[in-house]
């Protein structure tokens, strides 16, 4: 098999989502001599089946929402339907926009790109129909792919996973949503706002059940406002289908019928059959494992993104690219503090988070010596202007820094970038209550529940 390059490259990337092209252009950028090989499109799940095309159809629903709700603000609207191939016309014109402009950043910075499929041959090489690509360090950045259950076939037809209903040819009449986490409760919503009857199936206690339980409450109180079924805390059995749609059953018995039923449990990594443990490399229940600075156990290879186990976050697989670009280029960068990262659900209304939860805390730190408080958003001039509520709760160790902080409600998941910084920079509750926050806005609520936790509260109650 020839090598495809005269020379071997410093760095071979197996994967083009976003923890390998950001490894790309980071490499490339410090001097490094970079291949990036990609089967399918450059951007991978993130920028074509993920966070922008589904964010895209959630900005959909918030606009036919609008339309429904104008006489609510004194303006005279309509609403008369969903044109679903509109919404995918708006959504794909997004999506292609990023799309060229990424493959023009990846040309610009002469990194070698390769489509086709690729896999690991070696702990410093890389086969692509036929030809072979070695490097003097090899990353494996494969992602994720949409997961079901056993004995639970994702058919498309009736039965269909997240590929499959971001391009949908039509709003359903009704959907039974498998997983109360951050895709079933976004396809959830915007589905609602599209006009479908929607129940949402959860085994666990809460839907989003990795947030702080006091942000899951709150959204499980909004989504019932909005018309939004759940069941919680029973486990799905069996799924059939019925003259004209699917019946779901539960561990409890319980069952519930509708036109579709969408597996929205969470996504597992891409690594069966391409090489990866022939060529020595550890690995968990298809997971690659990797440390802090996301080595694997074989000296030559790294991985990032969702193939390793951390948060399956496109802007996690873009730190993690970064941070393995600059190890193998010479620089020092400094683990990720997975804590640290922002989160946030665009579901309406939003769910966003930096640091840890209540319960956590209280693990790490001792009951006793973690403080809580609650800002609500009935409060907040600009909240009340968008009709929104929700709250900001801040999670501190007693006289000590904000550890967590925790919001719901619309658009609020802009707000998580100076609560990032609160948490990172270890900020106190005084610190932040001397920084002037812009009156109306949003924003302004982060700084009012830090007067509040400093014991200085100004429009709320101490």
């Amino acid at each position: 098999m020839a090598n495809d390059a005269s020379t071997v490259f410093d760095l071979v990337i197996l994967g083009g989502g976003s923890g390998g092209y950001a490894a790309a252009l980071r490499a490339s950028q410090l001097g490094l001599d970079v291949a990036l090989i990609e089967k399918n499109k450059l951007g991978g799940t993130c920028l074509h089946n993920g966070c922008i095309p589904t964010k895209a159809l959630l900005h959909a629903g918030e606009i036919a929402d609008a339309a429904r709700e104008g006489a609510e603000f004194g303006v005279r609207s309509t609403f008369d339907g969903i044109d679903m191939a509109g919404v995918h016309k708006y959504k794909d014109g997004v999506v292609a926009g990023l799309y060229k402009g990424l493959q023009g950043l990846v040309a610009s910075r002469k990194i070698t790109y390769v489509e086709g499929e690729g896999r690991l041959s070696s702990p410093t090489s890389v086969d692509v129909a036929g030809r072979r690509y070695t490097g003097r360090h090899v990353v494996l950045a494969t992602g994720s792919v949409p997961r079901s259950l056993p004995g639970l076939t994702i058919d498309g037809d009736r039965i269909i996973s997240s590929d499959h209903a971001l391009v949908l040819d039509r709003v359903p009449k009704s959907a039974v949503v498998l997983g109360g986490g951050v895709i079933g409760v976004e396809f959830a919503s915007a589905w609602r706002s599209f006009g479908a009857e929607v129940t949402i199936v959860e085994g666990l206690p809460h839907l989003v059940p990795a947030e702080d339980e006091s942000s899951s409450k709150l959204l499980e109180r909004a989504f019932r406002k909005r018309g939004i079924g759940f069941s919680l805390g029973s486990f799905f059995k069996t799924a059939e289908y019925t003259d004209d749609g699917v019946r779901v059953t539960l561990e409890n018995g319980k069952t519930f019928e509708a036109e579709l039923l969408l597996v929205a449990i969470g996504r597992g990594p891409v690594s069966q059959g391409l090489g990866y443990e022939e060529a020595g490399v550890a690995m968990d229940r298809g997971f690659v494992l990797a440390d802090e600075y996301c080595r694997t156990n074989v000296p030559t290879i790294s991985a990032v993104g969702d193939l390793i186990p951390t948060l399956q976050l496109a802007h996690v697989g873009f730190a993690e690219g970064i941070l393995v670009a600059e190890r193998l280029a010479g620089l020092s960068p400094v683990p990720i503090d997975y804590d640290g990262v922002p989160r946030v659900t665009y579901c309406h209304p939003e769910v966003a988070s930096v640091g840890v939860t209540e319960a956590r805390a209280k693990e790490l730190y001792g009951a006793d010596q973690v403080v809580t408080l609650k800002y609500n958003l009935a409060g907040n001039g600009r909240s009340k202007i968008l009709k929104t509520a929700g709250e900001i709760k801040l999670v501190r160790v007693r006289d000590g820094a904000v550890v967590g902080v925790h919001m719901v409600g619309d658009r609020l998941g802009e707000q998580v970038g100076e609560a990032q910084l609160i948490y990172n920079w270890e900020a106190l509750p005084d610190e932040v209550a001397q920084l002037i926050h812009a009156h109306p806005t949003q924003n302004e609520a982060l700084g009012e529940a830090h007067l509040a936790l400093a014991g200085k509260p100004l429009h709320s109650h101490d």
